[in-house]
């Protein structure tokens, strides 16, 4: 699908109506936002030498969103119309009371560009996304005859957003995202042990379906696989644990990077609030969290706010300097 120029021309609807619905729902609020939303989707999974899944999903719709200091009226429909508008402005306008606030300032656009516009969805085809399934499955299996079970996927968004504000600015970002992954299962006698591995990124498959880079992917997930099978229970106890790059970094998050969201520590429910400019880990330790990584699944030009992704520093050798905000919550925290 070629990019279009606008999600309100797609769905047919008048710039200036959209913007007068868009001013009374959120006159007198803080903040707030019409977010415009239309997305494909693919998945294809190839599980014991058989094509199991392959689906396809399209969706569009909008939220349009009012903040009046810590509240927040939220409306959401699939049908991108007028009238649809209508009721959802009508409906965040209830959020406010006889509440009168200062409209915050627009986030800063950006011409910075992460990741392209590529539809991955539209090559390669589908034939030859299910030949090149059984191609990793035969692969694995006549790399390693203990190999019991293979199950390989393939997945694809393309993702369309435009943000609109009542001050008249207007944000639009296109995200391609791409996924792989191989999932294998090894046996011998009466144990069996599992390996994955997966990769992707916000471009077309082209560079994850190469012939070197699905092979390392699957080299690694029967190594594992391999080496659990070999392994012995881990003793009781406190013990150090090395994490490598990569999804360790969801432990992190889990462990410690929610705890590190401005929200939490407005409300004092963080194991950190209250901390800041105070030594909260060992020295040496630093965190970080970073959306501006060219065509990493993780990153983004813009968010759902329509701000550009930065680079924030939360830990710095070991002290608590920064915390994860939205808009709501930075202004809320000063």
């Amino acid at each position: 699908m070629t990019p279009p120029t606008s999600l309100l021309d797609r769905a047919q609807l008048d710039r200036d109506s959209v913007r007068q619905q868009l001013t009374r729902g959120l006159n007198g609020a803080d903040d707030g936002e019409l977010f415009l939303e239309y997305s494909q989707t693919e998945a294809l999974m190839f599980d014991n030498g058989r094509l199991k899944q392959a689906t396809y999903d399209t969706s569009q719709g909008f939220g349009l969103r009012a903040v009046k200091g810590d509240a927040v009226g939220y409306a959401h429909s699939s049908d991108v119309s007028l009238p649809a508008l209508i009721r959802a402005a009508d409906a965040v306008a209830a959020v406010r009371g006889g509440y009168s606030g200062t409209f915050a300032s627009p986030p800063p656009h950006t011409n910075v560009r992460l990741y392209g516009d590529e539809n991955p969805l539209d090559a390669p085809g589908f034939e030859t996304k299910v030949k090149l399934l059984a191609e990793i499955d035969a692969y694995v299996r006549q790399k390693e005859p203990r190999v019991r079970q293979v199950t390989v996927s393939l997945g694809a968004t393309w993702q369309v957003v435009e943000i609109m504000r009542p001050d008249g600015e207007s944000y639009r970002d296109i995200r391609p995202l791409v996924r792989v992954n191989i999932s294998v299962v090894a046996g011998q006698g009466d144990r069996q042990e599992s390996g994955s591995r997966g990769y992707g990124g916000r471009e077309g498959y082209a560079r994850f379906i190469d012939t070197k880079a699905w092979r390392e992917a699957a080299d690694g997930a029967i190594r594992e696989a391999l080496v659990n099978l070999e392994s012995v229970p881990a003793p009781a106890g406190e013990m150090d644990v090395v994490l490598g790059a990569g999804w360790p970094g969801v432990m992190l998050h889990e462990a410690v990077g929610h705890g590190l969201e401005g929200d939490f520590n407005r409300k004092k429910t963080s194991a950190f609030a209250g901390l800041m400019g105070q030594q909260v880990a060992a020295k040496g330790v630093t965190v970080v969290d970073d959306g501006t990584m060219a065509s990493r699944r993780g990153s983004l030009s813009i968010d759902d706010e329509g701000t550009p992704t930065n680079r924030t520093v939360l830990i710095e050798d070991g002290v608590l300097v920064g915390y994860m905000q939205d808009r709501q919550n930075a202004r809320l925290m000063n």
